[in-house]
């Protein structure tokens, strides 16, 4: 039951959360006049990475599951993933400047 509950708990994180931030993102590309149609993918991309680290290293802890398992990313693996999620994140504005 508490696997369920937990489950539960990150679909409703990510769809909340990553809903807001993605039309936030989505919003902000469109007032700077770049294609969400083609580079828009990039931005929820970037905000999916950034929840993925978030819950590994802070909401993991804090919910019902308390099984095997529970361990935080390493410290070089999530400084990567947070890297290549800006990255992705300031990518889009770029390729519409430059094409």
């Amino acid at each position: 039951m508490r696997v369920l509950l937990e489950l539960i708990r990150i679909i409703l994180l990510f769809a909340i959360v990553g809903g807001i931030l993605g039309n936030f993102i989505g919003y902000a590309y469109l007032e700077m006049g770049i294609n969400t149609e083609k580079h828009g993918w990039m931005g929820f991309t970037s905000v999916f990475i950034l929840l993925v680290v978030l819950y590994r290293n802070k909401w993991q802890f804090s919910g019902w599951y308390v099984g095997k398992g529970r361990v935080k990313l390493p410290k070089r693996v999530s400084r990567i993933l947070i890297f290549s999620s800006i990255s992705l994140l300031l990518l889009p504005p770029v390729l519409s400047f430059i094409f």
